[in-house]
């Protein structure tokens, strides 16, 4: 079986966040929890594999903590899963774009948050594997480095989240595939996850933008979604 997993909820309602913590401690992780950010900024946050963020909090809200975790090379790797009231379109963009890897809204039911820590941690302890096989994936001068979740145009760094970083790996490496929006939310945000159809199409206008003249190598194929072209 391994190690078992080890999973941080961070929730200023305690009794929340104990219950969440007692059900995932029961289906075998190892559990901590903090009722604050400023908690959670306490721990060792790079030791663990997920995660479980409200996003309203006090002094420091979730967005704010992600940020931080975010901007730290040594914790920037770790998955976040937002699990909050709040439920506008706008939020959930803010989270995906800061990298969250998923977004439950409140009130949730235990087997849904289950089914998404299971998707979550499936998903990211597959990376190693996968990016030792073939690090670089390119097209002329649009490199996209597995290993360090990178992309250069024409030689310059471009920051992009990560989700960005995965739609656009997805298509480079399939040239000439037409992904449905339907593809991308199942393959980059897992099966069990509802996000709002925007939210891809938000993702490749930002994409676009990015890379330059690339930019138009990424075609809308309308009824049908998107494709990288040569």
């Amino acid at each position: 079986m391994g190690t078992p997993k080890r999973i941080l909820v961070v929730d200023d309602e305690e009794a929340l966040c104990d219950g969440l913590g007692f059900n995932l401690e029961a289906e075998g992780y190892m559990v901590e929890r903090a009722y604050s950010s400023e908690e959670a900024l306490s721990l060792n946050l790079a030791s663990f594999d997920l995660i479980l963020l409200d996003i309203m909090m006090g002094e420091i809200s979730g967005i704010q903590l992600a940020k931080i975790l975010k901007s730290n090379p040594v914790t920037a790797s770790v998955p976040i899963i937002f699990c909050t009231a709040k439920d506008s379109e706008e939020d959930m963009i803010e989270g995906f774009d800061l990298g969250a890897d998923d977004y439950i809204m409140k009130p949730y039911s235990l087997k849904e948050v289950l089914a998404r820590v299971r998707a979550v941690l499936r998903r990211t302890s597959c990376n190693p594997a996968s990016q030792s096989e073939a690090d670089l994936v390119s097209y002329k001068g649009l490199v996209l480095s597995v290993k360090n979740r990178t992309c250069t145009v024409d030689g310059k760094e471009v920051k992009m989240p990560k989700k960005e970083f995965e739609i656009l790996l997805k298509l480079v490496s399939n040239r000439g595939r037409i992904f449905s929006r339907t593809d991308l939310l199942k393959e980059i945000w897992s099966d069990e996850v509802v996000v709002l159809d925007r939210v891809i199409d938000v993702n490749v206008t930002r994409i676009r933008q990015k890379i330059g003249t690339y930019g138009k190598n990424i075609v809308t194929r309308s009824g049908y979604g998107y494709v990288f072209v040569e």
